[in-house]
């Protein structure tokens, strides 16, 4: 490449859009210019956006017109347009490119994701990869003792796939079910050479060391995995058929200062002070509050609409609300994404926030939204009145959750706050259900 002007080759690793070895020369060149009344060069434009390739050309423009949508800056969508260069000249037409492709063939400088949604926009990414939990299965249960793991294998790809009657397990249930067993599993290898060896016995001393939740979860888990070994023929018999699972109780009182003091020095920015505005004010679950979007509020009438559900806008929220759509305006002034809350990558596309960000990198071990929600639920039935119908109606709860919060309020408003804490038992009928 060389000086438009004076012909000098250009310095090695300059920009592909530079016309002029140095800053004199373009000025002088645009003083000419205007002098003779020529018109300014063209400016430079990426070749992708004119190949002779009906592929490639289709797909930077609508990576061009994507990228001005979306809000991407200019080197992102160079980025882009340089990734599917590479991708598309040689490529088949009639023929789809993989998720394979994308991730080994392009280097990092050229946008992966945003290559793979352009792609996929067109219908032109086939996505070839097996899901990560199945390469985790894999290994896990390589790592199990020889006499469980091709059981153990086998029945966590039906929870994860299902069969002709059981429904797919959400990846979250899977990791608990391994979690919860394979300590069991690692106990009785010395002595059991099979599922099948292992006793009602065995499982109820494995129990007696656990309580509470733990309890809970390995029980839970031994009997999917009995239940799955019996319609194999794996076992002869279901040794957890008669073993009780009992719920767990829980403690429900109003948060105390102390708690309400930790929330407080936790939570500092404007994300955090919405997150926690709507769910000590709203009653909001983390679910709705991830999936609130900016159709679902009404700022002027104070009103906002939660899991479908309109209710009236408190002022702790609406100020949370002010306070960081304003920050989120600043800092993604031309995001797509309709959702309340987003992050630096979810404000590239339209989905949520995902659960990890919230609970882990947004809030922290700190903040317990549940815990919060709870109190806020509480003190309406403390402050109103143990009416199950006016909570139910207020905050969308089940007729069987509005029960017991009324239950646990009557009982503190009968009673001294001084008394035992009130066992709530945590089962399919829960107070935190709904």
């Amino acid at each position: 490449m060389t000086c438009a002007r004076c012909g000098a080759r250009l310095p090695a690793g300059s920009r592909r859009d530079r016309l002029y070895c140095t800053k004199s020369c373009r000025t002088q060149a645009s003083n000419q210019r205007r002098k003779d009344g020529v018109a300014p060069l063209p400016r430079w434009q990426h070749p992708a956006l004119a190949s002779t390739n009906p592929a490639l050309r289709a797909a930077a423009l609508h990576a061009h017109e994507l990228g001005q949508t979306h809000g991407w800056s200019p080197s992102t969508i160079t980025c882009a347009l340089d990734g599917l260069t590479l991708l598309l000249t040689d490529h088949p037409a009639d023929e789809p490119v993989t998720l394979t492709a994308v991730r080994t063939r392009m280097p990092r400088h050229t946008s992966r994701p945003r290559v793979a949604e352009v792609l996929a926009d067109l219908g032109l990414l086939h996505d070839d990869t097996d899901p990560a939990v199945r390469g985790w299965i894999e290994r896990r249960a390589a790592e199990l003792p020889a006499a469980f793991a091709a059981d153990v294998r086998a029945w966590l790809l039906v929870l994860l796939d299902g069969d002709a009657r059981a429904r797919p397990r959400s990846h979250s249930s899977i990791y608990v079910y391994f979690g919860s067993v394979r300590p069991l599993l690692e106990t009785w290898a010395p002595t059991r050479g099979h599922l099948r060896e292992v006793t009602v016995a065995d499982i109820t001393t494995a129990l007696d060391s656990l309580r509470g939740w733990p309890r809970r979860n390995a029980l839970a888990s031994l009997r999917s995995l009995s239940r799955f070994a019996r319609k194999r023929r794996l076992v002869f018999t279901d040794p957890t058929a008669r073993i009780k699972l009992t719920d767990v109780e829980r403690h429900l009182l109003p948060m105390t200062d102390a708690e309400i003091q930790a929330v407080e020095a936790a939570v500092r920015t404007p994300p955090q002070r919405l997150v926690v505005a709507l769910a000590a004010v709203q009653a909001a679950r983390p679910g709705a509050i991830r999936g609130l979007t900016l159709d679902d509020l009404d700022l002027p009438n104070r009103r906002i609409t939660l899991a479908g559900h309109a209710q009236r806008l408190g002022d702790l929220a609406h100020q949370a609300l002010r306070a960081w759509l304003d920050d989120r305006r600043a800092h993604w002034p031309h995001t797509p994404n309709r959702h309340v809350l987003i992050s630096p990558r979810t404000a590239l596309g339209t989905g949520p926030v995902s659960r990890t960000y919230l609970h882990r990198h947004l809030l922290g071990d700190t903040v317990d939204l549940e815990r919060i929600r709870s109190d806020r639920v509480l003190h309406e039935a403390l402050t109103v009145g143990p009416d199950p119908l006016h909570l139910a109606l207020v905050f969308n709860l089940s007729h069987t959750a509005a029960s017991r919060y009324a239950s646990v309020a009557r009982h503190l408003l009968d009673g001294p706050l001084e008394h035992e804490p009130i066992s709530v038992p945590t089962g399919r009928n829960t107070v935190s259900s709904t």
